[in-house]
């Protein structure tokens, strides 16, 4: 009896496992020790046009998505072989710690704070803050303009909104959405008078809509795009950190954003130049 009795709590104990494992329970193998096996899983964004977009025929397209191919490639993984995984900005670093991604590219800035959490290769970009405005909007024309009680839309998990009222605007009213593409859609709606977030994501959302929105100002911060790991994985990181340089080095980063941006008026930059912290 006593032996059955133990005998059903262990199966029901293996059960339990088993299920939390299929629930979601991510992998423990480095970036790098998947990548040998020839699969590698990457969080991207899938709401931002010319950075990382979903498409309606079910390919993800981008120069965030351009440079985790290109990356990946240098791994030894075929575009083939990459699953694409949706990469919030709250979520970034959970899914990184959990192992359900091998690493993030999804205009992930690199910070002291998210240096405490994850490790980055890179950066592969610079980007500064923005605004985006309505097209017929005159009276914003920078963070500064934003007082009055101006609504500004930025989204959750990210700074950008707290940091204009912090240091240009104390009187905005800040609101906050889950993804940047609502914010747009309130901001095309009038819910809200600007949105802010990075330059380059911005302009992306103006092409999508020609004619109806217009960046103002000019960029008021510095944003390092890294590609987010598990921290202390430094084998995989020095060998992104070597993939993004061969990238720029052989001319496939200027090309990639000359593809994403060119028609939208982007000054191409310098390249960035790899930390290798």
């Amino acid at each position: 009896m006593r032996i059955n009795h133990a005998l059903r709590i262990a199966a029901g104990v293996a059960a339990l496992a088993l299920a939390v494992t299929a629930c979601g329970g991510g992998s423990n193998k480095t970036a790098t020790q998947n990548a040998a096996n020839g699969k590698l899983t990457i969080g991207i964004k899938f709401d931002q046009p010319g950075l990382g977009l979903l498409n309606k025929d079910g390919s993800h397209s981008g120069f965030d998505v351009d440079v985790a191919t290109y990356v990946a490639g240098k791994l030894g993984v075929k575009p083939e072989n990459i699953t694409w995984k949706e990469a919030p900005s709250a979520q970034r670093e959970t899914l990184i710690q959990n192992g359900q991604v091998d690493f993030i590219a999804a205009t992930y800035s690199i910070t002291d704070s998210r240096k405490q959490k994850v490790d980055f290769a890179g950066p592969y970009y610079i980007a500064g803050q923005s605004l985006l405005v309505r097209s017929d909007n005159t009276d914003i024309t920078g963070p500064d303009s934003l007082n009055g009680n101006k609504k500004l839309c930025s989204v959750k998990g990210s700074t950008p909104a707290q940091y204009v009222k912090d240091h240009y605007a104390k009187e905005v009213q800040l609101q906050e959405y889950d993804t940047y593409s609502l914010c747009v859609e309130a901001l095309k709606s009038g819910s809200v008078d600007a949105v802010t977030t990075d330059d380059i994501i911005l302009r992306g959302y103006a092409a999508q809509s020609p004619g109806a929105l217009k960046l103002v100002g000019q960029p008021f911060t510095t944003e390092k795009y890294g590609i987010g790991l598990k921290k202390g994985d430094t084998d995989s990181r020095g060998k992104i950190n070597d993939a993004i340089q061969a990238m720029i080095d052989d001319g496939s980063w200027k090309a990639a954003l000359e593809k994403e941006f060119g028609a939208t008026g982007l000054q191409i930059p310098a390249p960035p130049q790899v930390d290798r912290y």
